[in-house]
Formats: structure tokens, sequence, C-alpha cells
């Protein structure tokens, strides 16, 4: 009976340890993911911000605060293809 006790709990320890390294292997994995689209969305919002004021768009802070705190990277996307050709700010933002 004492050895089928501490044969369960090394078996409960070792499941622990086991769960902790699995935990830890798929948070690094998480973090790193969300640091990459972190850096493309960063990425993005300054290629906008550089190309609105190449192209002499009057970019303010607060439209590039809102800009750089933009998280749908599809967005960023589409507005960086209009600004390519955009006569006005609505032209690279009007939906």
């Amino acid at each position: 009976e004492l050895l089928r006790e501490e044969v369960r709990q090394e078996g409960r320890l070792q499941g622990l340890l086991e769960g902790r390294q699995e935990g830890r292997q798929e948070g690094r994995q998480e973090g790193r993911q969300e640091g990459r689209q972190e850096g493309r969305l960063e990425g993005h919002a300054e290629a906008l911000v550089h190309l609105l004021r190449k192209r002499g768009f009057a970019v303010d802070d607060a439209l590039e605060q809102r800009l750089r705190a933009t998280t749908d990277l599809a967005a960023l996307d589409r507005w960086l293809e209009r600004v390519l050709d955009a006569r006005s700010l609505d032209e690279v933002f009007g939906d």
C-alpha cells in the first residue's frame, strides 16, 4: 500500500513537471507569434505615416497616434494600397 502511494505521488509529480514544461513551450510560442504580429502592425503604421507625409498629406499627432494604435492589419494594408493613388485623406481612409 505504501509503495503504491509513492508510485502515485511520483506519477503526479512527473505529470506536473511535464505539464509545466509544455506550458512554458506554448507560452514562448504564443509570445513569439504576438511579437511578430505587433511588429507587423508597427511596421505597417510607420510605413503609412511615412507615405502619407511623402505624398504631402497633413499627418498631425492625433492621426499618427490613431494609426499606430490600430490593431487591424487588414485595414492598414488597405490604407497602404490606397495612399499610393489617393488625392485626399478621405480617399485613403474612406470605406
